[in-house]
């Protein structure tokens, strides 16, 4: 059984605002969400600064109160409420499917909160295990946002939790949609999200991979720019409800778009070093999943982390399968690099650009690296374009590549 997927609920937080047609107007007005963080000052060899936060957000309290949230950290917590905002736009918030067993849950990060370590790494400093909340295990652990969703939604489905750093997101988008198709749910609850810390900003820090462009955070992260330095992390969330199609169509829901394809692979050799067989291999997945040429493809949204290999890599991988005509553009210019949340970000935004006919540029690229690629990079302002079908590629450390395909809904 091969049924359709369709897209009937997105939301989303980022640096730039938490709405759709709000982040989208400031991509059109070129702004830029990363920060010097101050308080990182006083951390010794701390070469980076920077970081894109989300801003203050308040949660329903008629629905998020201290039952509901107890078991959460920052990163469930964002999770939650991108999918309670996604779930009431497609109206299955209060719907029988919802807590029937139709629906599960595929939703990933890089880790649980950071913050919730603290009271095992004191315990083990002073031998004492006093003090650690009942809670902390449950905000830390590798699926906290897949788990706490479903019990949030009582979602009685399917819980597929991706911890695949970068790829988080997408391969909750990807597996959702596979969950779908084959005929095991109805629908799905899918996404990503990442919490801003330190702890985040240390690991690409002690592999030089980080921008020190702390005196310029607008222009800090250069996507494929022959002058980038580095990536920038990020924090955000976003949440797409996916649905079999005749479910969607009987129940009259706004369908935002479909997604026709999804590839995702393995390169089997390095860590941290990316492959661009491997990332060209998720992309010939992808198109084979959808059983579409590569000249179908109307936009590439990039993973363009602004790290010197891995634009390179990429970009060469782009254009083994797709040459050198199909535009392309990466949003961490704008966001930094939100690691277990971008795939979702950059999915969800994606459908918005579609939704619009018109396409983001890569912030800050304004002279592509001689090494990467020649391609039709988006560069400078946005781009009308008449696309009926975009791919979305992330890329992981553990060589682990995703591609998803869009489909305008017709």
């Amino acid at each position: 059984m091969n049924r359709r997927v369709v897209v009937t609920g997105a939301a989303g937080m980022t640096s730039l605002g938490n709405e759709l047609g709000q982040v989208l107007q400031a991509l059109k007005n070129q702004q830029c969400g990363i920060e010097r963080r101050q308080e990182w000052e006083e951390f010794e060899g701390l070469r980076t600064l920077l970081a894109g936060p989300v801003g203050a957000f308040t949660a329903p309290p008629e629905f998020f109160n201290r039952k509901n949230t107890r078991s959460m950290g920052r990163v469930s917590l964002m999770s939650a409420l991108t999918a309670y905002q996604a779930l009431k736009e497609t109206g299955l918030l209060n719907h029988p499917a919802l807590t029937d067993g139709s629906t599960g849950v595929s939703f990933g990060s890089s880790s649980g909160s950071p913050d919730a370590i603290r009271s095992y790494v004191q315990a083990l400093e002073t031998k004492k295990i006093f003090g650690i909340p009942s809670t902390a295990y449950i905000k830390m652990m590798s699926h906290t946002t897949a788990a706490n969703l479903a019990i949030l939604f009582q979602a009685k489905g399917r819980v597929i939790p991706t911890s695949s750093a970068c790829t988080s997101g997408s391969q909750g988008i990807g597996y959702a949609y596979e969950a779908i198709k084959w005929g095991k749910q109805t629908v799905m609850i899918a996404g990503g999200a990442e919490e801003l810390c330190l702890s985040m900003a240390v690991v690409f820090d002690i592999m030089f991979a980080t921008s020190t462009r702390n005196n310029d955070p607008q222009t800090a992260s250069r996507p494929f720019d022959q002058s980038r330095d580095g990536l920038v992390i990020g924090e955000g969330a976003a949440t797409l409800i996916l649905e079999e199609y005749e479910h969607a169509r009987q129940r009259g829901a706004n369908i935002l778009g479909e997604i026709i394809g999804f590839g995702s692979n393995s390169d089997g050799q390095h860590v941290t070093n990316p492959s661009s067989e491997g990332m060209a291999g998720a992309m010939r997945l992808a198109l084979e999943d959808a059983g579409l040429p590569p000249q179908e493809i109307g936009y590439i949204c990039a993973h363009g982390t602004a790290t010197s290999v891995g634009d390179i890599a990429e970009s060469k991988a782009v254009a083994s399968v797709f040459g050198s005509q199909t535009p392309l553009s990466s949003l961490k210019g704008n966001f930094g690099h939100t690691l277990g949340a971008c795939g979702a970000i950059e999915s969800w935004l994606t459908l918005g650009m579609m939704q619009q006919n018109s396409f983001a540029p890569t912030l800050n690229l304004t002279t592509p690296d001689p090494q990467c690629a020649e391609l039709d990079y988006i560069m400078g302002s946005f781009r009308p374009l008449e696309c009926e079908i975009a791919m979305n590629n992330n890329f992981a450390f553990g060589g682990i590549n995703t591609s998803l395909i869009f489909k305008k809904f017709n």
